[in-house]
């Protein structure tokens, strides 16, 4: 078996050095005030050194990955490649099969996610950016299943499309199968100061979350009200990149705000969550978002928020052995700060907050292996796939 390559022993703002890390950089906000206690800037908790293994490299740009029971991994890499890479480190040839995706921008072929039961069905879902005849792009939402011999995505069929708008960004978009039949797809407003209050409209699927049938995509939402278009879950969201289900089946999402205002949030049937008519942080000139409304009737806080922000993208609840003590722990990835973030819950409060691997790359996604490892991906243009291991 080919080893691994180990890359560090690390840890990041351990025991007293916390005082001088992340919550003593100034917030781009300085006059909000949080609606709740450990809103933001939760207590910092004290960390230990953990290793990291880089499985393989020269990934362009990957973006989401799944685990198959052989423990092998599923990655997308944004261009519109779907690879998988061995337990010893191999990197296969591009999968066939998909449908052509958009890669400009921000935009190309994003999340991957498994039927828990693969391997009887071997079907999988991935996300992607689509471009229309009328050269509007949008998310859709594409199934198939996998090959025996792993080369290619048999009978894929797209199953559900975004609505379409004029934008290369903010396109979400991560998949998270709920257990109960459904399946959630996250979506961004598409970006721009001029169309940003499609986040509230219920007539579009822009900036919300969505509930499908994960077979025909038929709507399963629950928003209500009139007009609104039967897939949404949950609205007034600026661009999700981060999504999970607790261990108790509740959904969990993280979000780029403006300059400061990443959120966390966790997203229930029929609620507003805000965006943009009230929101954290500021514009990226330094104005107020919204005259800096921060709170507003008939719609919700976040559960917490960060500014300075941290570009989450990706999010998982740890459950496993490795990492005993962070069993039931959110762990997000952190683009702008090159991190892996951990998130302390009590119930559904963040009660303390750590960040590891400082300066390991922009952590596009995050997962946990069977074997309890925490696995990570790094955007760029030679990016990896990194195993997270303890050395206690």
């Amino acid at each position: 078996m080919k080893p691994f390559k180990i890359l560090a022993l690390t840890s990041l703002f351990a025991g007293c050095a916390a005082a001088q890390g992340f919550n003593g950089r100034p917030p781009n906000a300085p006059d909000q005030e949080p609606a709740f206690e450990n809103q933001t800037r939760a207590p910092m908790m004290a960390t230990y050194p953990v290793v990291k293994e880089t499985v393989v490299g020269g990934l362009e740009h990957p973006w989401g990955m799944a685990q198959l029971p052989d423990d092998r991994w599923l990655v997308t890499e944004r261009p519109g490649r779907l690879r998988l890479v061995g337990t010893d480190g191999s990197l296969s040839a591009p999968i066939g099969g998909l449908p052509k995706v958009d890669a400009q921008d921000q935009g190309g072929l994003l999340d991957v996610i498994v039927d828990p039961d693969f391997d009887r069905t071997r079907r999988l879902w991935v996300s992607f950016a689509e471009r229309d005849p009328d050269n509007l792009t949008h998310v859709s939402v594409a199934t198939g299943t996998l090959s025996e011999d792993g080369s290619m995505v048999e009978d894929a069929s797209i199953i559900w499309r975004q609505t379409p708008f004029p934008s290369t960004l903010h396109y979400g978009s991560r998949l998270v199968l709920d257990g109960k039949g459904g399946l959630f797809v996250t979506t961004g407003e598409r970006g721009g100061n001029d169309f940003r209050h499609s986040a509230q409209d219920l007539n579009t699927t822009l900036g919300k979350v969505v509930r499908i049938d994960p077979l025909t995509g038929a709507p399963m939402g629950r928003a209500g009200g009139e007009g609104a278009l039967p897939e949404i879950w949950s609205w007034g969201h600026r661009n999700m990149q981060g999504a999970a289900l607790s261990p108790a089946g509740e959904l969990w999402t993280t979000e780029h705000g403006p300059m400061g205002g990443d959120e966390l949030n966790k997203p229930e049937a029929g609620r507003n969550y805000g965006w943009p008519d009230v929101s954290y942080g500021t514009e990226y000139n330094g104005d107020q978002v919204t005259g800096g409304l921060t709170q507003k009737a008939g719609t919700e806080q976040p559960v917490y928020y960060w500014d300075p922000v941290i570009a989450p993208s990706g999010l998982v609840f740890y459950q496993g052995d490795m990492f005993p003590d962070w069993n039931g722990d959110l762990l997000a990835g952190g683009l702008q700060t090159s991190s892996l973030i951990r998130l302390k819950l009590s119930g559904d409060r963040v009660v303390g907050e750590a960040r590891y691997l400082k300066n390991v790359g922009r952590v596009r996604d995050v997962d946990v292996a069977h074997d309890g490892a925490i696995m990570i991906l790094t955007d760029a243009e030679d990016g990896a796939l990194i195993r997270v291991s303890s050395v206690r």
